[in-house]
């Protein structure tokens, strides 16, 4: 069988771990790079050992046959751009997140890949990281039943030891506190405890003299389909190291991170159980599986199959990102509008 093409938008940390997870993949090849900067292009392929060229325009790349899967890891505002051309060129899709810095963006591009018939997933990597996997085998095993409250953290100082802070300060670059990393915390929400109905945010600045064009810091409270109430937070400047939490209480048990505290599932359970495994913030690369996530979406293709986290349903959590924003700038709350 012969296999799929893969082109790399991008030649920053991320896209370095693409072509890292799709040179792996017995079935895949990187045909090709497209990047702002050709010697940045040329030096990722060279540092991954990688014998490909470097396309001067995206158009150039995308007109090649051999290219089946086109790969967006470039600055968030040109993702909806680039993956809407590359949608209509009959590519099928990876989009880092977020998937775009303003709502019509992302419907655009959500309606492209429907009518190209193309394949996507977006990047919201925690999907596939093994402490995210075993809270969804507990949750589908029962072990909290029926939720009642929830709450994600994201805390992380991205600040100017960061390469991408040059361009992740400034509005233009990244719009809010969620939109350049906070949704992690969002996405784990919505895939933990289901669809969200309205919210409520507020945000803060960072640190005296900060060089961030928006408020680093918010929290919003968020009220689910199911009638649970929740809590996320991003905190962009901060003295800490990263930090992301998951707390999930239900009237059967609760599940703290990697602790889980449940009677109904363990019976005779006086205290919360620990089950050894890789949390998103433990600094290991194995926190952000990039392999696994490219390994489903490649059977995906293959197999004409919808990936677990594809535009459509990424879309809902980049809904939930806006009404937040927009109820941190109004100072009321927000109904989530549905797609």
């Amino acid at each position: 069988m012969a296999g799929l093409g893969v082109g790399i938008c991008g030649a920053g940390w991320v896209a370095g771990e693409y072509v890292k997870a799709f040179t792996r993949h017995p079935e895949t090849r990187v045909r090709g790079v497209f990047s702002r900067t050709r010697a940045s292009a040329e030096r990722m392929l060279t540092a991954q050992g990688v014998d490909a060229p470097v396309y001067e325009t995206l158009e150039d790349m995308l007109r090649r046959d051999d290219i089946d899967i086109v790969v967006l890891a470039s600055p968030p505002a040109v993702h909806a751009r680039q993956a809407t051309a590359a949608a209509r060129a009959g590519k099928h899709i990876v989009v880092e997140k977020p998937v775009a810095l303003y709502r019509p963006e992302v419907l655009e591009l959500v309606e492209a890949a429907d009518k190209a018939g193309v394949r996507s997933v977006v990047s919201f990597v925690l999907r596939w990281n093994p402490m995210f996997r075993t809270i969804k085998q507990l949750l589908a095993d029962g072990a909290t039943g029926r939720l009642m409250y929830a709450e994600a953290d994201y805390w992380h100082w991205v600040g100017p030891h960061y390469g991408q802070y040059s361009w992740s300060h400034t509005k233009a670059g990244q719009q809010s506190s969620l939109l350049s990393a906070g949704c992690h915390a969002l996405d784990a929400l919505r895939w933990f405890a289901g669809e969200v109905d309205e919210v409520y945010a507020l945000s803060a600045p960072g640190f005296s003299g900060s060089e961030y064009e928006f408020h680093p810091n918010m929290v919003g409270t968020l009220r689910f389909a199911s009638g649970a109430i929740g809590k996320v937070s991003s905190l962009l400047e901060c003295r800490t190291p990263y930090i992301f939490n998951v707390q999930l209480f239900g009237e059967l048990g609760t599940v703290r991170n990697n602790r889980v505290y449940s009677p109904a599932k363990f019976p005779g359970a006086t205290n919360y159980a620990e089950i050894p495994t890789v949390l998103p913030d433990s600094g290991d690369v194995t926190h952000h599986p990039f392999q696994a996530e490219v390994d489903e979406f490649v059977d995906c293709v293959r197999n004409g199959r919808h990936s677990s986290c594809e535009l459509a349903d990424a879309a809902r959590t980049m809904e939930i990102c806006f009404a937040l924003d927009e109820s941190a700038a109004s100072g009321h709350p927000v109904k989530v509008r549905g797609l």
